[in-house]
C-alpha cells in the first residue's frame, strides 16, 4: 500500500493527496449517520489526473469512493470503516469550461458547486434551473450521479433531463469524451443515461454539458393554505389548467413540518396562520410579466372562491419570494437540529398521494402514539419526503434502533401497493441497498448487476452501494 500511495503522490502532488490527519469532512456524511475511515483522500485537479488515479487503483486493486460536495442523504459517498477505500474528491475540479449561448448550453466540471453554475448562467443572461436546498455546497457531479431532482422538476425535469453530454473516467482509467451539446444523437446505446443516476458505481463523472433556458421576465411566488391534501391536489390541477408550462414549482408542507421549523428556527417568519397543509407555488413567464401576474392572481382568486384554498399570501418582491422558499427549504435543517429521523424519499402518482398519506398517518399513529410525521415535498412531480420523528421525550437514536425497520416496511409496502418508488431523488447508497434488493423487479435487478459486472468486474467503484 505504501507503493500505491507513493505513486498517487507522484501523480497528484502534495495538494492532491491527503493521508492521515483529520479527514472527518470527507469521512462523515451530512446526516452524521455514516462515519468511515479512508485509506487516503485523492483530490485531482483535472480529468487526466482522475484517469491517472483510476489506473493506479485498478492496478493495485484499491476500491474507490467518488465524492462531490458530500451532501448525500443515503450514505452513498462516504467510505466504510475498513481503512482500505480511497476517497476520490472532485472538489478541485470546479471550472466552468464554456457557455454556448447559441446552443443554450453550459459545460462545467464535476466539482462546480451548483449555486456557482446558476450564477455563471445568470451572468450570461440565462437560467440554469436545477435548484435544491443544498445548492450552496452540492456539486454538479454529485447531482448527476444521483439524478438530483429539486424544486423545479415540474417544469424543467431532473438532472437527467437537463444533461446533454458527459465526460466520464472508467474504472480502468480510460476517458469517455461524451461532452456533446447535441439534443439529437441516435447512434446506439445512450451511455449518458447509463452513468446518470449510477451513484458512482459505473464510472467517475468529471464534466457535463447542461441545458440553459431564457431568464423569466416574471417570477411569482405564493403560499396557500389548504384544509386537506385533496384540496392541494385540486389546486395543482387548477394551476396546471390555468398556467400550463409556466407552473414552475408546487410544494406542500404539512402542519407538523412548519411547526417543527417554528420550534427549531423561530426567527423565520411564517406569513400564513397554521393550516393542515400549506402549498408553495411558483409561476414564471419568459415572455410577458403582465400576463403572468394576471394568470397568477386569477388562479388564486378562483381557488379561494372554489374553497380548495382557505388563505393565500403573494410575495410582493424578490426578498419575500426568497423568504417563502427559504421557509420550505428550512424543513430539513430543522429536522437536522431536532435529531436523527426516519427519512422516506418516495414517489407516487399524484392521484395516489392523498390516500397514501391518510393510510400511513393512521397506521403510524396506531403503531406508536405520539409519533410525529414531518411530511413535505414536491407534490407537482409526485415526490414526498415522508419523514418520521420520535415521540416527545424519546431519544432519536433509540427510536431509530427500535422502530426504523418496522416503519420502513409499512411505508414501503404502502408505496409499492400504489405503484410508487422507494427513492425519488436521493438515490439508494448504503441506506436503501437491501430494500432495493427485496423490492426491485428481479429482471431489472439482474440487468443492473450485469451492467455493473461488465463495466466494473473487480467491483472497485463505490462497492457496497446501490447493487
Amino acid at each position: 500500500m505504501n507503493a500505491f500511495l507513493a505513486a498517487l503522490r507522484e501523480q497528484l502532488g502534495e495538494a492532491g493527496l491527503l493521508v492521515g490527519g483529520d479527514l472527518a469532512a470527507y469521512e462523515n456524511d451530512w446526516r452524521k449517520r455514516y462515519a468511515g475511515k479512508a485509506l487516503a483522500v485523492a483530490r485531482p485537479a483535472s480529468t487526466e489526473e482522475v484517469a491517472a488515479v483510476m489506473r493506479l487503483c485498478h492496478e493495485h486493486r484499491v476500491p474507490v469512493v467518488p465524492q462531490g460536495g458530500n451532501t448525500g442523504l443515503v450514505g452513498g459517498s462516504t467510505p466504510d470503516d475498513s481503512g482500505q477505500q480511497l476517497l476520490l474528491s472532485l472538489t478541485r475540479m470546479k471550472r466552468v469550461r464554456g457557455i454556448d449561448l447559441a446552443n443554450a448550453s453550459l459545460t462545467a466540471e464535476a466539482g462546480c458547486v451548483l449555486a456557482e453554475i446558476q450564477t455563471a448562467a445568470a451572468g450570461a443572461g440565462m437560467l440554469f434551473p436545477l435548484s435544491l436546498a443544498a445548492e450552496g455546497s452540492c456539486t454538479l457531479g454529485g447531482n448527476l450521479a444521483t439524478n438530483a431532482g429539486g424544486t423545479q422538476v415540474l417544469r424543467y425535469g431532473n438532472a437527467r433531463e437537463l444533461c446533454l453530454g458527459l465526460e466520464v473516467v472508467t474504472v480502468a482509467g480510460e476517458i469517455w469524451h461524451g461532452l456533446s451539446g447535441l439534443r439529437k444523437d441516435n447512434t446506439g446505446y445512450d451511455l449518458r443515461d447509463l452513468f446518470i443516476g449510477s451513484e458512482g458505481t459505473l464510472g467517475v463523472i468529471t464534466a457535463a454539458t447542461m441545458k440553459l433556458y431564457p431568464q423569466p421576465k416574471e417570477r411569482l411566488t405564493a403560499l396557500a393554505a389548504c384544509a386537506s391534501l385533496d384540496d392541494a391536489v385540486a389546486l395543482l390541477g387548477l394551476a396546471r389548467e390555468r398556467a400550463g408550462d409556466a407552473l414552475t414549482g408546487f410544494e406542500v408542507m404539512n402542519r407538523a413540518s412548519l411547526a417543527l421549523v417554528a420550534r427549531e428556527l423561530p426567527q423565520l417568519p411564517q406569513p400564513l396562520p397554521a393550516a393542515a397543509w400549506t402549498v408553495l407555488l411558483e409561476l414564471s413567464d419568459a415572455e410577458s410579466a403582465e400576463h403572468a401576474r394576471s394568470v397568477f392572481e386569477g388562479l388564486l382568486e378562483t381557488a379561494l372562491e372554489g374553497g380548495c384554498v382557505q388563505d393565500a399570501a403573494i410575495a410582493q418582491n424578490i426578498q419575500q419570494a426568497k423568504a417563502f422558499w427559504y421557509l420550505r427549504e428550512s424543513i430539513p435543517l430543522a429536522q437536522a437540529q431536532a435529531g436523527l429521523n426516519i427519512k422516506h424519499d418516495i414517489s407516487l402518482p399524484v392521484s395516489a398521494i392523498p390516500g397514501f398519506v391518510a393510510e400511513m398517518d393512521a397506521v403510524l399513529a396506531a403503531y406508536l402514539p405520539g409519533i410525529e410525521v414531518i411530511d413535505f415535498g414536491h407534490l407537482g412531480d409526485g415526490n414526498l419526503h415522508y419523514n418520521v420523528q420520535a415521540p416527545a421525550g424519546v431519544a432519536a437514536a433509540e427510536f431509530l434502533a427500535a422502530h426504523e425497520s418496522a416503519i420502513n416496511e409499512q411505508v414501503y409496502d404502502a408505496v409499492q401497493r400504489r405503484g410508487g418508488s422507494i427513492s425519488a431523488e436521493h438515490g439508494i447508497g448504503r441506506l436503501k441497498r437491501e430494500e432495493l434488493a427485496q423490492r426491485k423487479d428481479p429482471t431489472a435487478l439482474a440487468l443492473m448487476r450485469a451492467i455493473k459486472r461488465a463495466l466494473d468486474p473487480l467491483d472497485l467503484l463505490n462497492p457496497g452501494r446501490l447493487v
